[in-house]
């Protein structure tokens, strides 16, 4: 199964006899409050126009637990996700599309919580919302109940200990910016770095200038050059949003990879935990 849809694909398939179910996921990693501005409104944006019959679902609020010991984005509640999938109409036997307003983090990081709790048919809509040359709609859907029961562990999961332990005997990528990894800079998180052993790869590096991946060989030729190669691959990011979409681009290059979902701000608010600095995995 592929794990992207193109928009000509989905359009294709929603006039279909199985349409999928559509999920807009629109969020933005947002620094706005700290500077006193307004932060971005996802519900705000699916509600000025979205694909016909997509459901919107609040990243923030439903694809993540509260802030704390886990990190900014800790896993939400299995049984409240759940509850949420059900409310948007999916079901274990019915295809899932999920797009956001292009960036492909938020898509992704429900793409990644369907696999992980099971759902065999997920993909996310390339080039996100952005791609999507048909009409939109301002009419909120109300779809019937689905029956899908989340069963965590379809796909590989790390904690602290686990990103620890692979960034040694496999190759545990960093899916932040490079100045991040370095230590450079550090706009949120107590301190900057990255975990000792990882290897930095900026997951905006897997698409091109449209928002759109990259070629799968390209994807995998990238990723072999990093370590890839008969090894066993992790990531992380800041909060495990942007690593969702480096394991989704690891999907489309036909290799499997965990995702530490606590990632750096989990790692980082623990003071016992080593960080290194630099351009150096080391």
């Amino acid at each position: 199964m592929n794990a992207i849809i193109s928009a000509p694909e989905l359009a294709n398939e929603l006039d279909g006899a199985r349409p999928p179910v559509l999920l807009d996921v629109r969020w933005q990693l947002s620094l706005a409050k700290a500077a006193g501005a307004a932060a971005f409104d996802g519900r705000a944006e699916y509600e000025a126009g979205h694909l016909p019959g997509a459901v919107f679902v609040d990243l923030d609020a439903e694809l993540a637990g509260p802030p704390g010991a886990g990190g900014r984005h800790p896993l939400p509640d299995v049984a409240a996700f759940g509850a949420v999938m059900r409310r948007a109409g999916v079901s274990a036997g019915t295809p899932v599309v999920v797009y956001d307003g292009g960036q492909g983090w938020a898509a992704a990081r429900a793409w990644w919580l369907l696999r992980w709790t099971g759902h065999q048919d997920v993909r996310v809509l390339d080039g996100g919302l952005a791609a999507w040359t048909g009409a939109l709609s301002t009419d909120v859907p109300a779809p019937a109940e689905g029956d899908f029961a989340p069963e965590p562990g379809a796909v590989g999961l790390l904690d602290a200990d686990g990103a620890a332990a692979l960034a040694r005997s496999g190759l545990l990528l960093d899916a932040r910016a490079g100045e991040r990894y370095r230590g450079e800079v550090e706009p949120i998180d107590r301190v900057g770095g990255h975990i000792p052993g990882a290897v930095s790869a900026p997951t905006t590096e897997n698409v091109g200038p449209d928002g759109r991946f990259l070629a799968p060989d390209v994807l995998a030729d990238r990723f072999k050059a990093l370590g890839a190669s008969g090894a066993e691959v992790g990531v992380y990011c800041g909060s495990g949003v942007s690593g969702a979409h480096e394991v989704l681009a690891l999907a489309v290059a036909g290799i499997p990879a965990a995702l530490y979902a606590g990632s750096w701000s989990q790692w980082s608010s623990d003071e016992s935990r080593p960080v290194a600095t630099g351009p150096d995995p080391q």
